[in-house]
């Protein structure tokens, strides 16, 4: 028993340094399959590394001078600049646009324009076909040169009344002379004695008397008469020239409408929104187009309460129109609205209830945009711009130099 115990305890000791490995290994077995463990190698030396604290904070310090730097230089520039504008991006390109219409129906004849043509004050946007109107000026020219013979020949009855009146005023003197000279041979007669007068030359004298009486109170009357005469031909006169004024007036009104025929460009602009085309019936107040000013735009900028403290005309005003945002165009405020956007509102809002809720209110304020930007055609109604208004003015003098200095 003992001798096979300490031969069990040999084969386990044995087990313990010795190993299975594959064939493949190329290393020779030992009897029994079995070969010696081979021992792992040692590690190699390390190299101790070199410490980059140093350099790190080297970088660090670069770095926080950096931000600093820039705080400084941003801090600077809110101070002396920065603090001073008010800005707002609730801003549109605007124009006074033109909606032309017609004035007089009829067909369009023509219309010489397209979308997007740039036109002239005088230029035809459109022409109707001025037929019935040139016909319709015709008539009344023609009415009014009648009215105007009516005239003339009223003014010659005039004058030959007046000559009618010349002759009944001859007439009556004449009968004045025959009734002097009836009246003083009837004195005659009846100064002299019966005996040397004849009943019957007493009585003709006495006739020729009255008769020449009668007859200077005709020629009275005819006078008269052709006076009167006189008067209602030049009343007639007046008549027909006011009824020529009125025909005068239809012609005018004729002559308008078929100038109105032809629509023209009121003033230099754009052509946009055309509506009609050549063939179509227009009708007074028909849109034919809208005309755009580009020349004279403007920016509407609708800032909020808070921000108008400071806000004048005439300051500067730095316009970055989003189309192009590389540019930088400066106007001036030309004026602040006399209300706030919602009082012009179709609804006005009534705060005057028990349930009120402050908002912040926004004026509109007008930007005057130079000249020769608004001639560059570049800034068209509706575009959106961001602006901001330099509020600087006399009583920050000193900053300002500091600030223009720098």
């Amino acid at each position: 028993m003992s001798l096979r115990e300490d031969a069990g305890r040999s084969e386990t000791a044995s087990e313990t340094t010795f190993e299975t490995v594959p064939e493949s290994a190329g290393v020779a077995r030992a009897e029994g399959g079995r070969v010696p463990a081979i021992a792992p190698p040692a590690p190699a030396p390390t190299v101790a590394a070199k410490p980059r604290r140093p350099l790190r904070r080297a970088v660090l310090g670069l770095m926080l001078c950096a931000a600093l730097g820039g705080g400084a230089y941003e801090g600077w520039q809110w101070w002396t600049v920065g603090r001073f504008f008010v800005g707002t991006d609730d801003a549109y390109v605007q124009a006074d646009i033109s909606i032309l219409a017609a004035k007089v129906s009829g067909y369009l004849e023509t219309v010489p324009v397209v979308n997007g043509q740039a036109v002239k004050k005088g230029d035809v946007i459109a022409r109707l076909d001025d037929g019935d109107y040139r016909l319709a000026l015709k008539a009344a020219q023609d009415k009014a040169a009648t009215q105007e013979s009516t005239i003339a020949r009223i003014g010659r009855q005039a004058e030959a009344a007046q000559a009618q009146v010349l002759q009944s005023a001859a007439q009556v003197d004449a009968a004045k002379a025959d009734a002097v000279r009836a009246a003083a041979d009837y004195a005659r007669a009846t100064q002299m004695q019966s005996d040397y007068v004849a009943k019957s030359r007493l009585d003709q004298a006495k006739a020729d008397r009255d008769r020449t009486d009668a007859s200077v109170k005709s020629a009275e009357a005819a006078l008269a008469a052709a006076r009167a005469n006189v008067d209602v031909l030049r009343a007639q006169q007046r008549e027909a020239e006011s009824l020529a004024a009125e025909l005068r007036t239809a012609v005018d009104r004729a002559r308008r409408d078929l100038d109105f025929a032809v629509i023209r460009a009121p003033f230099d602009g754009v052509v946009g929104n055309k509506a009609v085309e050549a063939g179509a019936y227009v009708s007074p107040g028909s849109r034919i187009a809208a005309l755009v000013p580009l020349t004279s735009v403007r920016v509407d900028a609708n800032f909020k309460e808070t921000q108008l403290a400071r806000v004048r005309p005439g300051q500067e005003v730095h316009i970055h129109v989003d189309a192009y945002p590389d540019r930088d165009i400066v106007g001036t405020v030309e004026s602040l609205s006399p209300a706030s956007g919602s009082v012009f509102s179709l609804l006005p809002p009534d705060n005057a209830t028990g349930n009120f809720t402050k908002i912040v209110q926004r004026l509109p304020v007008r930007v005057h945009v130079p000249e020769d930007v608004a001639r560059e055609g570049l800034l068209r109604p509706g575009l959106s711009v961001v602006v901001k208004v330099d509020t600087r003015d006399g009583a920050d003098a000193p900053v300002q130099k500091l600030a223009a200095q720098h």
